[in-house]
């Protein structure tokens, strides 16, 4: 087809022309000056995308990588875990878990809200002998798009006066929906490179509080490649221990550049507009949004329900043969029941219309109920928010 692809999953997003451009630069040597004050650079801005004063590691991994490196730098073989069941990836990190050998306990939801704090505290409060030494969340589930009140869960766990480690996965949330890993009392969050960080995959993070560190003298899964102490001893010459994903630290600087000239304010700000003008657009046209609590609702992405006796894969399949443009698929037990619109990243208004006009006539093509007009609701929200500002 004529035009460009248009790239409207949940991740990986769409890579902007400057770091495009970015990781076309030659390879440099990684031992080199040039090299480490790249890397000085990068990890002088990275804490600031978590809003943190603490180090933050980088993994040449995808985000499944990140979650192991949280687990076995802080805990021990058997170790008893707290983790919720918000969705697909919740699902995942837990059987990680299990296969390190740890011992995961899971409070399981509906897949449509997100994780309930008081479950939380009540689970805690019962383990008297403090056996839980870890709570494990993922802040914004992309297989549901659902977001979890991370503040709330820190403060479940201060009032069951329980020192377990708090882990947050922001793979789909960073530089996406306001996230503050210091202030909310975070010991180690998750990320990976390749959504709102605009980046392609293949870097992933470990933000780390000084409790996890201390966790982490103590702790004996075993662990090399994905060891901190290695890593940060190298990083304070701006080196790595190993040979690191060189091109795609070159994107990842300009990346940094990006947010912080924008402002992570207004990256939250546009984020949370277009999200609101796709929700717009889904309820005009009659459809069911997965996500039941609208405090709970998604600013990287929306999941909708299909209609009874039409299959969404179906339907994706019709929008990329007529349109070129991917929808993210249903996960796990949401397999052929959704389809997720991604509006995260390098995005603005236009592609947005775009997206949703995409969609809209999609919906035609492939039959399913809806009401016409939802694009132009959409695009009425996003006029009146524009003028708002």
């Amino acid at each position: 087809m004529s035009g460009r692809h248009f790239l409207q999953i949940p991740g990986p997003t769409n890579v902007p022309d400057q770091i495009l451009r970015a990781i076309d630069a030659p390879t440099m040597d990684h031992r080199g000056p040039g090299f480490a004050a790249l890397t000085r650079h990068i990890l002088e801005r990275l804490p600031q995308i978590f809003k943190t004063s603490q180090p933050v590691v980088i993994y040449p991994a995808s985000g499944t990588g990140a979650w192991e490196a949280a687990l076995v730098n802080c805990l021990s073989a058997n170790d008893r875990i707290l983790m919720c069941e918000t969705g697909q990836f919740a699902s995942l990190w837990f059987k990680l878990a299990e296969k390190l050998g740890l011992n995961p306990e899971l409070i399981s939801t509906d897949w449509r809200h997100g994780t309930d704090a008081s479950a939380i505290e009540a689970r805690l409060i019962d383990d008297t002998a403090h056996d839980i030494k870890a709570v494990c969340v993922v802040h914004n589930e992309t297989s549901t798009g659902v977001t979890s009140h991370i503040k709330a869960v820190r403060e479940a766990i201060d009032r069951a006066g329980h020192p377990a480690l708090l882990m947050v996965d922001t793979i789909s949330s960073l530089a996406s929906i306001d996230y503050r890993h210091d202030e909310w009392g975070v010991d180690v969050t998750v990320a990976g490179s390749q959504k709102g960080l605009m980046l392609p995959p293949g870097l992933s993070f470990n933000a780390i509080s000084a409790k996890a560190l201390a966790a982490a003298k103590r702790a004996s899964l075993p662990k090399a490649y994905w060891g901190w102490d290695d890593i940060l001893n190298a990083n304070t010459a701006g080196h790595f221990p190993y040979t690191p994903s060189t091109n795609l630290l070159y994107g990842l600087k300009v990346a940094l550049d990006m947010l912080l000239e924008e402002g992570l304010e207004n990256v939250f700000i546009r984020h949370a507009r277009h999200a609101e003008a796709t929700r717009e657009a889904v309820r005009h046209w009659g459809l069911e949004i997965l996500c039941l609590d609208a405090s709970e609702y998604s600013n990287s992405l929306t999941a909708v329900l299909m209609p009874d006796g039409h299959d969404a894969d179906q339907f994706r399949k019709t929008v990329l043969d007529h349109f070129d443009m991917s929808l993210g698929n249903g996960l796990g037990r949401l397999a052929g029941k959704v389809f997720r619109i991604g509006h995260l990243g390098d995005f603005n208004d236009l592609m947005l219309a775009g997206t949703l006009s995409g969609v809209e006539m999609g919906l035609k093509i492939a039959g399913v109920p809806h009401q016409t007009g939802g694009v132009q609701a959409a695009l009425d929200a996003l006029s009146s928010s524009a003028t708002a500002r």
